[in-house]
């Protein structure tokens, strides 16, 4: 049977570069994304991609998007629940209509669409890497909404896979760290980039093929036995903490 991923948020980003890297290696890729125009452009010169307009917070859109991939697939191989958007601000500035907006896509949408897949993951004893975030590990400032959605997918991953273990499907989640997507670079001041430089042990930003890599590993075979885990890729900014980086200086 073929290998098919879905991977939803993949018209950019390290969603972009995680269908980039199945199609290299022989899978074909459904992509999802609620961009109309930046899904088709980036999905117009790729052999194997299938793309599918869908807002995987809308219940309904959903629903039709897996019964289109059921119709057109014989199985589904791996879901990668990428999509997700970022609002930074103040706990006491941050409004329930702003709330609610980050929670619908990055919580939601994770839950709706994993749900919808089940069955077909099921079948194809089939993996799901579900994508949080470094901050969903520590809490920093302004990120009260970003950060508690995606504390909230790595407890969603746990639950997938002592639920779903029994019928072979493996749940993983993936927490990068600062990565230097156009979006990051563009709205990063140089003190921000600075100070991620000095607190990062690697020293450096994360690309978004670094991720990826690590995505579609724990969707292949060579993760057979790999489920239930969190895995921070964030060159070491998890494991400092919040101590000084002159500390770290010899």
């Amino acid at each position: 049977m073929e290998k098919v991923a879905l991977v939803t948020g993949a018209a950019r980003g390290i969603g972009l570069a995680t269908t980039q890297i199945f199609l290299s290696s022989g899978w074909k890729v459904v992509m999802v994304d609620r961009d109309e125009e930046a899904l088709l452009a980036a999905s117009q010169d790729l052999d194997g991609a299938y793309p599918i307009l869908c807002d995987v917070s809308q219940p309904d859109q959903v629903d039709r998007m897996v019964a289109e991939v059921a119709e057109s697939f014989d199985g589904l191989s791996a879901l990668v629940n990428n999509a997700g958007v970022a609002d930074f601000g103040p706990m006491d500035g941050t409004s329930f209509e702003r709330w609610r907006r980050v929670m619908e896509t990055n919580l939601d949408g994770v839950f709706l669409v994993s749900q919808a897949c089940a069955s077909l993951l099921k079948a194809a004893n089939g993996a799901v890497v579900n994508i949080a975030s470094i901050s969903g590990l520590r809490a920093s400032t302004l990120r009260v909404a970003y950060g508690t959605s995606k504390a909230a997918v790595i407890h969603l991953t746990e639950q997938q896979a002592a639920e779903w273990g029994e019928f072979g499907i493996r749940a993983n989640c993936v927490c990068p760290g600062p990565v230097a997507t156009k979006l990051a670079m563009a709205v990063h001041s140089q003190d921000i980039i600075d100070a991620y430089h000095d607190a990062i042990p690697l020293n450096r930003y994360g690309s978004e093929d670094e991720i990826a890599n690590l995505i579609t590993f724990l969707c292949s075979d060579k993760a057979s036995y790999i489920t239930g885990q969190t895995i921070a890729a964030d060159g070491g900014f998890e494991s400092t903490g919040i101590g000084l980086p002159s500390l770290r200086t010899p």
